[in-house]
């Protein structure tokens, strides 16, 4: 099968980690090489977003990249203003190729390459897959728990976005979501549940496990969370619950390099909290970690703890239960599907600092229940995380719209 891989913010060349399809390069990486393992001939398609990216290159064997140029980019990660605008110069390539070079099946990832891979395609007869990662239906609602109405940046992109968005789903042969509260987001938008099918994003399993090096620790009970440093609320509540915890420490792995968070503004405001709640001594910003570095941080860590009110993917903490590390998390996005309550680790609603502190405590008071939890994620996520059986599932979406196309 030929499949083309619509991708118009990546940089497949120069991988960056992140929480989803469309930041997270590494992921891109992975499906494609085991795609392109089971025999089927790969292409993926991206902006030209550096002034030395190749034109063409081969990223593994059977997967080629094909970098298209859409004109002068300023910024290394464009906003979706910049990349709704390239569009069109972005679509016009992608069609020519595509006439000449015509693909089984279209798979796109974010909205703005759904639009793209939807204007080349027209007329050709190609069905488009289509994978959102993260919808800002979703993303609104969850800015609205934290009282900030309008999730979505107030400008034309974004206006662009909560209109099309509704109109991409409803255009695409198939629409693949990474969880099952996104089936719901879809179905709202008018997408037909008939076209939707579920198929989350992998993880690593032979660099996240259980064997291998371990950070070094300093003998307290560690808790670790992996945020945004500009989501500050969930922090917050995370940090009003280590108050509770006594003795225990928390390592904040995220923000601008290490080096560079004195002069973070967010990093400031989150260590003057820590300090009024008299817990600097406990807390440990990290900064950035490599992708490669986090394995042994996570194993180092007796939990794993997110706060988040909205992660599509939930792949830290799908990371942390492949290295045995147990995770509490609220119930949204990715972690529905991945945290099983009382078996992987618990769920826990957003917001409630009394609530997370006691749910911590109990279980770094039962070291074998932190034990049977791990062994537990472990074995979950090899079994449905794993990149080939994300690969297999993908096929399978291919194998049934090429199916109905023919």
């Amino acid at each position: 099968m030929k499949i083309a891989l619509v991708a118009q913010n990546a940089t497949p060349l120069q991988p960056r980690a992140g929480s989803g399809p469309d930041r997270d390069d590494i992921g891109l990486s992975e499906l494609t090489r085991k795609l392109a393992g089971q025999g089927h001939q790969v292409t993926v398609y991206a902006q030209k977003n550096l002034a030395d990216a190749p034109d063409q290159a081969e990223l593994h064997a059977g997967v080629r990249v094909e970098h298209i140029d859409s004109g002068p980019v300023t910024a290394t990660e464009p906003g979706d203003a910049d990349l709704l605008e390239r569009v069109p110069a972005f679509s016009g390539p992608l069609r020519s190729l595509w006439e000449s070079d015509r693909p089984d099946v279209v798979h796109a990832l974010a909205w703005t390459s759904g639009l793209a891979a939807l204007a080349a395609a027209r007329d050709l007869g190609i069905p488009v897959v289509q994978e959102f990662s993260s919808l800002s239906v979703a993303e609104r609602r969850a800015a609205d728990f934290r009282g900030q109405p309008g999730a979505v940046r107030a400008d034309g992109a974004s206006a662009a976005r909560i209109r099309l968005e509704p109109a991409i789903g409803r255009s695409a042969t198939a629409v693949v979501a990474t969880n099952s509260a996104e089936v719901s987001d879809l179905a709202s938008l008018g997408v037909h549940r008939s076209s939707i099918r579920i198929v989350p994003w992998g993880v690593d399993t032979d660099l996240f496990n259980p064997e291998g090096p371990v950070a070094k620790r300093n003998g307290r009970p560690r808790l670790l969370t992996a945020a945004d440093l500009t989501q500050r609320q969930p922090l917050e509540t995370l940090l009003r619950a280590l108050i509770r915890v006594p003795g225990a420490e928390l390592l904040v792995v995220g923000g601008p390099a290490e080096a560079e968070l004195a002069k973070d503004d967010n990093y400031i405001k989150l260590a003057k909290f820590a300090a009024t709640l008299g817990i600097t001594d406990r807390v440990i910003f990290t900064g950035a970690v490599e992708y490669a570095a986090m394995p042994p941080l996570l194993r180092s860590a007796d939990l794993v703890i997110s706060t988040c009110q909205y992660e599509p993917s939930g792949t830290t903490s799908l990371q942390a239960m492949a290295c045995g590390t147990p995770v509490i998390a609220p119930p949204v996005g990715g972690h529905m599907d991945a945290v099983v309550d009382g078996t992987t680790g618990i769920i826990i609603p957003p917001d409630r600092p009394a609530l997370l502190a006691q749910r911590i405590r109990q279980l770094l008071a039962h070291p074998m229940l932190i034990e049977a939890y791990g062994v537990a994620a472990v074995d979950r996520v090899r079994s449905r995380y794993s990149w080939d059986r994300i690969a297999g599932e993908t096929l399978a979406v291919y194998d049934r719209v090429t199916t109905q196309a023919a």
